[in-house]
């Protein structure tokens, strides 16, 4: 392609955005909400009223329960807590952020979807619930406040909410917070889209300590804002707010806010950190806009690197531990996957590429790993990789930039348009089992499954299936 090829084609592609971007502005104007899909292209059309969509919510939850202060509410004994294994998703992803509930569901659906336990309004945002001792926790934007809520996971009834002023705003992203909030021992530690770290009392809501990870690492925000999960490991939280000076990775004390360490110069991804084990070293696993890193938990140390830039934006898909010692990465924007091998021993470790292909592109959708086997969203059409060798075994079903979990055998789907579909994850080929409409206009949200219950929200509703076998 010519210079000057290459320069038309980049000047129509900001004309394209411009107009959609105008597009969406004019639309709110006049009560309807004109998104754009995960492609950045196509229109998604609803109607809806900002002012009309709030009023409802403040008059749901004060018909249905306790007002909610902002401060404490309702507390649930630790008597009635569930502490079942099955009963926690305390994390983005869950406990170990691998998009698995291993525990049985039905898959045997009736033809009109799975009985639905409870369906409300919701504010907006990207976050997905967290389930722990007996209380369902996330984080959305009500009016001009981001607002941590807890809920009953049986009926949907408000516990408590804690709040603060924050409205982020991005035509093409959408707007509210990002970040999935992280439970941990009876403490909630939730992140905002501008960089507003709090931890608060899982019970009740109180604020046990604060601090804006952006102010503390002299960072700027994203263009999509703050979206890495926390994660807590042996009493620290691990962010990523891209500061530079050796503060692109923060870890604080979960207690007392203080920072504890940091580390690496790099900007930030939008994939959450995580705890893993690769060639038998335990390490914070952390994907930032230049490269996927291995840090030793107990003081940030680099252990490992692997060169990782995507184009136009950082990394948003979280990775997959493939077996002892390999890694799977994936992004889209035509960078495709790679499969990584971490060898060495302590903190000698070194990474190389094991294989590299362009047939999984993973967005802002994770894949999950099955039997050798690793299933995703290729950008927008669900695919097979065989993991040993990273060929594509099959490629079929478009479900839009959704999201998906694995259970029993089966992918759970929820599409970019609120549909929850289930489809078998076997190399034989692509075979959807069952469908139903769960949410009504665009949800990029992942779901949530706890106790036989499936949890679902996007940027206005939530809702709750029953998936118990």
């Amino acid at each position: 392609m010519s210079n000057h090829t290459s320069t038309l084609l980049g000047r129509a592609l900001i004309l394209l955005l411009l107009v959609v971007v105008g597009a969406v502005v004019a639309a709110r104007t006049i009560g309807v909400r004109l998104e754009v899909d995960g492609s950045g292209i196509r229109p998604m059309l609803s109607r809806f009223n900002e002012d009309a969509h709030f009023d409802a919510l403040e008059s749901d939850r004060t018909e249905r329960g306790p007002s909610a202060p902002t401060t404490a509410g309702r507390t649930v004994s630790s008597a009635s807590a569930d502490r079942r294994p099955e009963s926690f998703w305390p994390a983005y992803r869950g406990a170990t952020q691998t998009g698995r509930y291993d525990h049985p569901i039905t898959t045997d659906w009736p033809d009109d979807g799975l009985p639905r336990r409870w369906h409300h309004p919701i504010g907006g945002g990207y976050a997905s619930f967290v389930v722990a001792e007996g209380r369902l926790f996330t984080i959305e934007q009500r009016r001009a406040r981001e607002v941590v809520a807890a809920y009953d996971p049986n009926s949907g009834v408000e516990l408590w909410t804690h709040e603060w002023d924050e409205q982020f705003q991005e035509t093409m992203g959408g707007d509210g917070p990002r970040a999935t909030p992280t439970w941990d021992d009876g403490r909630l530690f939730a992140l905002g889209a501008g960089g507003e770290l709090r931890s608060l009392a899982a019970d009740t809501g109180r604020l046990l300590w604060r601090t804006n990870i952006l102010k503390d690492a002299g960072a700027g925000n994203l263009t999509w804002a703050m979206s890495a999960s926390p994660l807590v490991v042996d009493n620290m939280v691990v962010v990523l707010p891209g500061g530079r000076a050796g503060r692109s990775v923060v870890a604080y004390d979960a207690d007392t806010g203080d920072t504890l360490w940091t580390t690496l110069d790099d900007v930030a991804g939008y994939t959450a950190p995580m705890l893993v084990e690769l060639a038998g070293v335990r390490q914070v696993l952390v994907v930032t806009a230049a490269r996927a890193a291995g840090l030793r938990v107990e003081d940030g140390t680099l252990l490992w690197d692997y060169p990782w830039v995507v184009s136009n934006v950082p990394n948003m898909a979280q990775p997959i531990v493939v077996g002892p010692n390999r890694l799977f990465i994936s992004a889209s924007y035509g960078q495709g996957s790679a499969m990584v091998e971490v060898t060495g021993t302590g903190d000698g470790l070194a990474a190389r590429e094991v294989w590299r292909t362009n047939r999984m592109k993973n967005k802002f959708s994770s894949s999950v790993l099955h039997e050798g086997f690793i299933y995703g969203l290729d950008d927008n059409i669900l695919a097979c990789l065989d993991a040993k060798t990273g060929e594509l075994v099959w490629k079929g079903g478009r479900y839009g930039y959704g999201q998906l979990l694995f259970s029993n055998g089966h992918l759970v789907v929820l599409t970019e348009r609120g549909d929850v579909v289930l489809v078998r994850a076997t190399p034989e080929g692509h075979d959807e089992v069952a469908r139903f409409p769960a949410l009504a206009g665009k949800t990029w949200n992942v779901p949530t499954i706890a106790d036989g219950t499936l949890f679902v929200r996007n940027a206005t509703e939530m809702a709750a299936f029953d998936i118990r076998p």
